[in-house]
């Protein structure tokens, strides 16, 4: 009598939930869902629904439950997975080209693997207005201090074993499409006896270098118009052009193969301390020591500090920015901290465009007196140009656009007059790029003053 009763009352509680679930039902059949009531008339699809739907409450319980035990990985807080670690040994600024060889020379000399904790921060993922990709590529010899001969002439051995130094297991091997047409260098009167003196330091260094008559230059180049040309340098090894963006993702690849943290983000401020030292003089001096920087994701308000021992500014062309955040130079005038970092943007055009009848395979990387340059790229007529502007007529580097009147005033005469085939080209608008350079201040002077 007591089970029949127990099943009496399980029977009446499910007959009084068919019952609401009917009525809620008719009421929509009211509003015109006739087959909807009609097919509810049993009761039997609402008694399986809301038992399927009960234990798919339990499961979710459950299931919470479980996540929430410990040494699980939930968590009631959504965790950025992008965001860089709260700590680390060396923080590289700056994820170019020279940044990222930063990165893989510090992991290629650390003693023990793992030992060293690098992070490379870049603040345009997409690498759109990187200064390493938006360049010529150009690798020479051709400078007038010796130590930068030296350093491309091991730069030129490391490309051509590019390989051995960063190819990555089971990956493809690097081809940086590397084209070694060499540097041609056109001096007028002016500025021939600059040359000589660049041709003899080169010549010491251990560059291969040969100096040109207009005779031998027009044997040579015969596409090229020798007017007003007194000397021409060629350089025979070791120069020419590349790609860049494959050499940035060769060094990138290799140096988070070897344990290097890639994260995205700008580096907004600095935590820092300060001591006071004096100097020799007697005059006092603030150092200020990093102990961490602070790093704000990018499109969003979120940021993260990463406490690090050393912080290498890699920044580029923004390198002067990022050492005003530490006050670099905030100092009265004519003082040790008065004196800022010499590095300034400034911008530079380049131009692509198409040539069916220009010069063909040999084509050097050719720099002409005027400041106008050019060579091939690739195999279907096309080339790039560009030339330095006058000092007083820097354009704004606050945006990359691309100046048309510059390559129509300053650049096609010049092109047109030392290439005469250049007189029917054709710019390829879509590809017209403009990109920020690195100048440096303190060696404005021999910039000014060398071939």
């Amino acid at each position: 009598m007591l089970t029949w009763r127990r099943l009496h009352v399980k029977a009446s509680a499910v007959h009084g939930l068919l019952t609401s679930r009917l009525v809620t039902e008719q009421h929509t059949w009211v509003h015109g869902h006739l087959p909807l009531c009609q097919s509810l008339s049993t009761g039997t699809p609402v008694r399986n629904d809301f038992f399927k739907d009960l234990e798919a409450q339990f499961a979710a319980a459950r299931q919470k439950a479980a996540d929430a035990m410990p040494g699980s990985s939930w968590s009631p807080i959504e965790i950025n997975p992008n965001l860089p670690p709260e700590r680390a040994d060396i923080v590289i600024v700056g994820g170019g080209v020279v940044g990222w060889s930063i990165a893989y020379w510090l992991k290629q000399k650390e003693r023990v693997r793992g030992a060293l904790k690098v992070v490379v921060l870049e603040k345009d993922p997409t690498y759109a207005q990187a200064s390493t990709v938006l360049s010529a590529g150009g690798i020479r010899q051709q400078f007038s201090l010796p130590e930068n001969i030296h350093l491309s002439l091991a730069s030129a051995d490391f490309m051509r074993n590019i390989n051995d130094y960063l190819g990555v297991l089971d990956e493809e091997p690097i081809d940086l499409q590397f084209n070694h047409s060499g540097y041609l260098f056109l001096a007028s009167e002016d500025v021939a006896h600059i040359m000589e003196e660049n041709y003899s330091t080169q010549r010491d260094a251990g560059a291969k270098v040969s100096l040109l008559s207009p005779t031998q230059l027009k044997e040579k180049f015969p596409w090229i118009n020798t007017d007003g040309v007194v000397l021409a340098s060629y350089g025979l090894e070791n120069e020419g052009w590349f790609d860049p963006w494959t050499l940035l993702n060769a060094f990138r690849r290799k140096a988070m193969s070897m344990g290097v943290v890639q994260c995205c983000g700008e580096v907004t401020d600095f935590k820092y301390s300060v001591n006071r030292a004096m100097t020799t003089e007697g005059k006092s001096l603030d150092i200020r020591r990093i102990k961490s920087v602070k790093v704000q994701m990018p499109n969003s308000l979120e940021y993260q500090p990463v406490e690090c021992a050393i912080v290498v500014n890699a920044a580029g062309a923004f390198s002067s920015k990022l050492a005003q955040i530490l006050r670099v130079g905030s100092g009265a005038k004519n003082t040790f901290e008065g004196i800022s970092l010499p590095v300034e943007p400034r911008k530079r055009f380049v131009y692509v465009f198409h040539c069916p009848d220009g010069p063909g395979l040999d084509t050097p990387f050719l720099v002409d007196y005027s400041g106008v340059y050019f060579r091939r790229e690739g195999l279907g007529g096309n080339y790039i140009t560009g030339a330095s502007p006058e000092e007083e007529k820097e354009p704004d580097p606050g945006n990359l656009e691309v100046d048309h009147e510059f390559f129509m005033e300053k650049i096609w005469p010049n092109l047109a007059h030392r290439i005469p085939a250049f007189e029917k080209l054709k710019v390829r608008v879509e590809t017209l790029s403009s990109s920020l350079v690195v100048f440096n201040l303190s060696g404005a002077a021999d910039l000014k003053t060398k071939v």
